[in-house]
């Protein structure tokens, strides 16, 4: 099971709840460092998933297929609102959210697959992490300084906050490409993650036609890729360039060419 992932989601959310009074007007209508996003641009985001896993939407034909746009959209048809209403989505749907993701620890079901339209299929106790990955990766790297606009700090996040978070980016990264990313994996890559939320895991290439590249605890690649936890949650979702952040020994170019399309939404 994955409680770590519901208390780092609720730390996260906890967090972002005590900055909102502190957040003026001028400051929500901020550029945020998500392109194209104001800083009430991702709070309506991470209220619009919030409300979507309380209360999931009918089907509706004709919705954009990768998950950036569907993202996209749900931002769009809430431009309309006042900064209030958007806090107030976030406020309602929040706690609601982490209390169906804790019950779902316990649940018969929570090893049953769920499919995430355009990032893949996971465990149904696994979903804790994606949130404890959404609310830290937003807040910290596209509403906080030095990155983003708003200008408060918080404590450092700690191995059980980030952990949680690697744990669902390792989970989507064979499943949220397809091809474009299989095909770049030729040999064996040891992933070395260091700091809070260190882990090490082996990217094994695809082992035939219509296969996906696969991923294993430990240290069995040929070639190795070091960095830190945290910066790869910047570069592993394309916010930054890998190439500050890394260090490769082994086949330089087949790693490289890994990092160049490795995009983790």
């Amino acid at each position: 099971m994955t409680e770590a992932g519901v208390a780092s989601a609720r730390l996260s959310a906890a967090q972002l709840d005590e900055l909102i009074p502190h957040i003026h007007d001028s400051q929500w209508d901020s550029p945020s460092a998500c392109a194209g996003w104001r800083v009430i641009d991702v709070l309506a985001h991470l209220g619009a998933l919030a409300h979507e896993a309380v209360d999931p939407p009918p089907p509706e034909p004709g919705l954009p297929t990768v998950r950036e746009r569907y993202h996209d959209l749900r931002v769009d048809q809430r431009r309309s609102l006042s900064h209030a209403e958007v806090i107030d989505e976030w406020r309602t749907y929040t706690p609601r959210q982490l209390d169906l993701l804790e019950a779902d620890q316990a649940s018969t079901r929570s090893a049953g697959p769920v499919t995430v339209p355009g990032l893949g299929v996971y465990p149904r106790h696994l979903l804790a992490n994606t949130m404890a990955f959404n609310v830290l990766c937003h807040l910290r790297y596209d509403m906080l300084a030095p990155d983003g606009p708003l200008p408060f700090t918080l404590p450092p996040p700690t191995d059980q906050q980030v952990s949680p978070a690697i744990g669902f980016m390792l989970a989507g990264l064979p499943q949220m490409q397809g091809p474009e990313l299989d095909n770049t994996v030729t040999v064996p890559l040891s992933l070395e993650l260091t700091g809070p939320g260190a882990t090490t895991v082996t990217v094994h290439p695809a082992r035939g036609s219509g296969t996906r590249l696969t991923l294993s605890p430990g240290d069995d690649g040929s070639t190795r890729i070091r960095s830190t936890a945290l910066s790869f949650i910047a570069w592993g979702t394309t916010r930054k360039p890998w190439r500050p952040y890394c260090t490769i020994s082994g086949d330089e170019p087949v790693a490289a060419a890994f990092l160049d399309c490795l995009n983790i939404i």
